[in-house]
């Protein structure tokens, strides 16, 4: 993990793709995308249906090695309403337990017209020091962690280019956001002058 100071406090950048706060206890990860094989394959595009098991079992393997008293997901947990299947449902219903701790959910866009049992949609809102939202939504006094941005890092030349997944903080707008969790999920490179943490073989490292 690589350590980020902001205001007197720090956040762990985890290798996992999500962020941890030591202090308050709480584990914010975003975009996990769960159910987007199944949304694809309803649209006749065929996807393999494999990346909600790998996306669910690091999810709780990390909440088992750090035993948060929160997961916050910050957007974008479901990949659409047609990938909300009977046994997504019943996966995410039985997530709380599986996890130790409550899961609560800033409402992403993808999230929109969907409904999931004991899983409402939150607002924006603080906590603590930080602005939590699902698109960036810079705030005064606030660090704004978000999702919905996918932000990865380029690294090599035109014909050996490889795309690694990273945290990105913006210190024009005081943003950080957060690479997306889920197995299918694919990336979009920021602005050069962010400052960024790769992700890659299991650490995280400052560019």
């Amino acid at each position: 993990m690589a350590a980020f100071r902001w205001g007197g406090e720090t956040l762990e950048l985890l290798a996992e793709r999500a962020v941890w706060d030591p202090l308050r206890r709480v584990l914010l990860l975003a975009d996990l995308h769960l159910g987007k094989a199944e949304s694809f394959q309803a649209q006749g595009i065929p996807l393999p249906s494999d990346g909600d098991a790998a996306t669910l079992n690091a999810l709780l393997e990390l909440a088992a090695r750090l035993r948060p008293e929160q997961v916050i997901v910050l957007g974008d947990l479901i990949h659409g309403r047609l990938g909300l299947t009977g046994e997504l449902r019943a996966k995410l219903a039985a997530l709380p337990e599986l996890l130790g701790c409550p899961l609560r959910l800033i409402g992403g866009n993808h999230e929109r017209g969907s409904w999931i049992a004991g899983l409402a949609q939150e607002p924006s809102q603080a906590l603590g020091p930080w602005w939590l939202s699902h698109e960036p939504e810079p705030h005064s006094s606030r660090l704004n962690l978000c999702g919905h941005l996918h932000p990865v890092t380029l690294l090599g030349g035109r014909g050996d280019r490889l795309r690694l997944p990273c945290f990105s903080y913006c210190p024009r707008s005081e943003r950080l956001a957060l690479p997306a969790f889920g197995a299918l999920t694919g990336g979009m490179p920021l602005a050069r002058h962010e400052r960024q943490w790769l992700v890659a073989e299991g650490a995280v490292l400052a560019l």
